[in-house]
């Protein structure tokens, strides 16, 4: 199956799946949120919170195509772009890390690594912009697809755990740690993302713990 990884933009943002689509459970706080949902502004608020960020910051997603059928995404940036983090009770993020907001895998397509391989995209992109590492909010109590990442499947792909909580504790993936990572993040990433645009020569080695993604993990929320 071919694969290939496309950053995530006003133009390929209806292809995300459709829960996603209008979710804006990390794009505004609480209470603007119900707001949104109550008036039907989701989509508008969306595309908005989208376009102010690629202005801000730059491309903060992927979305991840098998054989030119889209097949998962994932959503991260800084954390003062993502107004749901103050709602934690394991906030605030670490000033050295970038927000692994959410992301999804598509039912049909589990069981293929996926979900990893759209973590490692994020941290080799967020090595190359200077930050020290991933933060995410883990759901310890996950039954299925949601905004928040499971917990367990964030502790599968090398994050561990910085801040305890019992429901939501707060994960770090730690991109200049003391195991090698990095050759296995370069090889998945650049068979997929390669095929789109030349890359920057890559930095130094980094090094984070490699551990095997279990299939069930793979149902990244959205």
């Amino acid at each position: 199956m071919a694969r290939r990884l496309e950053p995530l933009t006003l133009a390929n943002l209806g292809e995300l799946p459709a829960p996603c689509r209008a979710c804006v459970f990390w794009e505004l706080d609480p209470v603007a949120a119900q707001t949104a949902n109550r008036t039907g502004d989701t989509e508008l608020e969306k595309e908005a919170w989208l376009s102010q960020l690629l202005l801000d910051w730059g491309s903060a997603g992927f979305l991840l195509y098998v054989d030119e059928q889209p097949a998962g995404y994932v959503i991260y940036g800084p954390a003062a772009n993502l107004p749901r983090i103050q709602a934690f009770p394991t906030a605030p993020v670490s000033p050295d890390a970038v927000v692994l907001a959410t992301g999804r895998v598509l039912p049909r397509y589990l069981g293929m690594g996926l979900g990893k391989l759209l973590v490692q995209a994020v941290a080799k992109d967020v090595l190359k912009r200077g930050f020290r590492a991933v933060e995410a909010f883990g759901d310890s109590r996950w039954d299925g697809p949601g905004c928040v990442w499971p917990t367990d499947f964030l502790r599968a792909v090398g994050f561990g755990v910085v801040r305890e909580h019992p429901r939501n504790p707060r994960l770090r993936l730690d991109l200049r740690s003391t195991v090698t990572w990095r050759s296995e993040m370069e090889a998945a990433v650049e068979r997929v993302w390669g095929v789109i645009r030349p890359e920057a020569p890559s930095p130094r080695p980094v090094t984070v713990r490699e551990v095997k993604e279990p299939q069930r993990l793979q149902h990244a929320p959205g």
